[in-house]
């Protein structure tokens, strides 16, 4: 208590003293597991009560710590107030169509949440359809998606408040703009199919909680795929289907565009999936089940159907992906039809509009994009703006037109207006930031990992950048899930290069950019080669004179701030400071928070197998926390209301570096309460977040 008085008035630089005397006390209990024989202390295991009187209070107490010592901070007024300019611009989503109407997202700059406007014509803005800014005085009320009805009149949308994965979805009805009696809970990862009738739609929702609450439901099992009917209160919904013959698949149900099937998706990790189906007549689902790709020996994005031929995106036989038709009628995989063969660059998205395939690939971390008629011969390569991230393209089989957005770490998001007849692209909104990107450069550079492999990575920077070695530089990486990083225009980061940093964005393993063997190469049993590759980064970022140890820092998000927590164990000596932000830390228990987190193991594996135990205690964050040992300065970044990486993954990484830090260096954790993992969180609540956080790299980077 007496020190954070001290923080309050004391220099921004003013060292934090390790250990319990200056740190909140985190009582270090007993705990021990036995994993395989071995045996593992867990002395923070009381803070995953995170509801608890205890990890409150100390939870209060890290915050009464942080707070103050990051507000003091030199540059952090001076953060605050060019975030804020840099945000204030208007921007525009990618329009979605259904019977003549379009919708959109609109922010006119520093609305705390977009706003949701349709028009007639998207030349024109039209009218406000739902605004929820209006819907709590924090701002931390979100619209997350929605889904218009075949017909255009009415309008599903899922609400999300705190920044929670749980959704709460409404009707709206678009003619009066009155929101119908329609009030369903239980969801979170799911939208809504509409039936083509429009009557009402199919959704997954997971079964209600013990307890006798209301509105209380079990995350902690399996969902199961409801109908439910416009007018109706939820507890007339009719189940469609669950799965009975696995503890942990996941299914998703989606109406083809001429409404003849129900098309099941069963999720279970990232690696393959699983599609059923059920033929509709006159809307209604029949009994039977079909089960058309059941081998889970790959991933399978259902694009649409021609009749009784499916086509789909899929890396079985091609890691790279390639496009398939599937006749009902002759399912087996001898009688597949290549429509688009696997090439020598990686498959990121597909869409079937307009009776054409629309094929999003990645060419060394950046987009490129193909027209494909559907007998698989080359209509075009759609032109793009420059070298950056291409969105969209979303649509029915018969429409004529589609959207997509491009941006690039210079390029703000625009959106574009894709002629499918001509290959015409028209310019739907191209806004312009209150900064001068062309003062800005952006070059990719490759460099070879631990073992050999050549891994791309962006760097950006103002014009005329000295290589000196000294330059602040903050490195950036994710390497997990199928996840490309390619380049995007953030506000947060450009207010990093606005204050003369340079940026280094790396394409780990892990991600998807070079297709299914990148992603495997840095999953389960070679998660290290993530590890590996970011510390090359650093290394070429350091050889290369862009930056020194004691001017450079690593941040990343959710399975980044893994990353992050991971790296900076292993190559302390390499970084000045850390923030990894609402990280996934402990590796042996992370899949005890939900079901939604065990069908992480894709991924991470279990500690449940002895293989994946031993190859994840070598590097999971709150495990491999040593003393005496002096860690960069560290903000671990959490939030109480993360539904999704439970907070208490922090917690016990922060206490446990607390604890072991052997040095001056701060270790220090931002608590958040009302921002969840970071979706829908309020512009006012990035501005502030971000503020502290570069302020801090700032400091310890020697950013002035």
């Amino acid at each position: 208590m007496g020190l954070a008085v001290v923080i309050l008035t004391a220099s921004a630089c003013a060292p934090i003293v390790p250990g319990t005397r200056g740190y909140p006390a985190a009582e270090r209990g007993p705990q021990i597991d036995n994993y395989h024989g071995v045996e593992v202390a867990d002395p923070y295991r009381w803070m995953e009560d995170v509801a608890a009187r205890q990890t409150r209070a100390w939870g209060a107490a890290e915050n009464k710590l942080s707070r103050p010592y990051l507000a003091a901070l030199s540059s952090r007024a001076r953060f605050a107030e060019r975030l804020t300019e840099l945000i204030d611009y208007p921007r525009f989503g990618v329009p979605v169509q259904r019977a003549g109407r379009y919708l959109y997202t609109h922010n006119t700059g520093l609305q705390d949440q977009d706003t949701i406007w349709m028009t007639d014509d998207p030349a024109e803005r039209g009218r406000l359809l739902l605004d929820p800014n209006t819907l709590s005085a924090e701002g931390v009320v979100s619209i997350s998606s929605y889904e218009l009805s075949p017909d255009g009149r009415l309008l599903a949308y899922g609400v999300s408040a705190g920044g929670s994965d749980w959704r709460t979805w409404f009707i709206l009805d678009i003619e009066s703009g009155s929101k119908r009696t329609d009030e369903l809970h239980g969801i979170k990862f799911s939208g809504v199919s509409w039936s083509k009738d429009g009557a009402g739609f199919y959704y997954s929702r997971y079964p209600r909680a013990g307890g006798g609450e209301a509105d209380a439901y079990d995350d902690g099992q399996q969902f199961s795929v409801w109908y439910h009917v416009i007018g109706t209160p939820q507890a007339r919904d009719r189940q469609i289907y669950q799965v009975t013959d696995h503890p942990s698949r996941a299914p998703y149900a989606g109406v083809t565009d001429d409404g003849a099937y129900l098309v099941l998706n069963l999720f279970d990790g990232y690696r393959a999936n699983g599609i059923y189906y059920r033929r509709l007549v006159d809307g209604v689902p029949e009994p039977e089940t079909i089960r058309l790709l059941d081998a889970w020996d790959g991933r399978y994005d259902f694009l649409g159907n021609d009749g009784v031929t499916f086509y789909f995106k899929t890396t079985r036989d091609a890691p790279l992906g390639r496009i398939v038709a599937i006749d009902l009628a002759h399912p087996a995989p001898a009688d597949w039809r290549t429509i688009v063969p696997e090439s020598d660059q990686s498959i990121q998205a597909a869409t079937l509009v307009g009776r054409t395939f629309i094929v999003q690939y990645i060419i060394d971390a950046y987009s490129q994009v193909r027209m494909f008629a559907l007998d698989g011969s080359l209509l075009r390569t759609v032109e793009l703006p420059g070298k950056g991230t291409v969105a969209g393209f979303a649509g029915r089989i018969d429409d004529q037109e589609t959207f997509f957005s491009y941006h690039d770490f210079t390029t703000p998001l625009s959106v574009y207006r894709f002629d499918l007849a001509s290959g015409a692209v028209s310019p739907v909104s191209e806004p312009l930031a209150p900064v001068d990107t062309r003062d800005y450069v952006t070059r990719q550079v490759f460099f070879i990992s631990k073992d050999g492999t050549r891994v791309p990575m962006y760097l950006v920077h103002r014009r005329g950048l000295t290589l000196d070695g000294r330059r602040p530089t903050l490195l950036y990486g994710y390497g997990g899930f199928n996840i490309s990083l390619l380049p995007r225009y953030s506000t947060t980061t450009m207010a990093w290069l606005d204050a003369g940093g340079v940026y280094a964005s790396a394409n780990l393993r892990g991600g998807g950019e070079y297709g299914e063997r990148w992603h495997e190469a840095g999953t389960v049993l070679n998660k290290q080669n993530v590890f590996d590759d970011f510390i090359a980064a650093a290394e070429w970022l350091i050889e290369n004179r862009y930056t020194s140890p004691g001017h450079l820092a690593i941040t990343g998000y959710s399975n980044g701030g893994l990353l992050v927590g991971a790296v900076m164990l292993q190559r302390p000596d390499l970084f000045a400071a850390a923030v990894p932000g609402v990280g996934v830390l402990d590796m042996l228990r992370y899949d005890s928070a939900s079901a939604n987190a065990r069908q992480w193991s894709s991924d991470y594996g279990l500690s449940e197998n002895p293989a994946e135990f031993t190859a994840q205690r070598a590097y999971s964050p709150v495990h491999n926390v040593r003393p005496d040992i002096c860690y960069p300065a560290t903000l671990i970044i959490a939030d109480t209301h993360d539904d999704r990486v439970a907070p208490w993954h922090s917690y016990k990484f922060t206490a446990a570096l607390q604890h072991a830090q052997s040095c001056d260096r701060p270790v220090l954790i931002r608590i958040e309460t009302r921002g969840g993992h970071g979706a829908g969180a309020s512009t006012s609540k990035r501005v502030e977040a971000y503020a502290d956080q570069w302020a801090f790299i700032a400091e310890h980077v020697g950013l002035r």
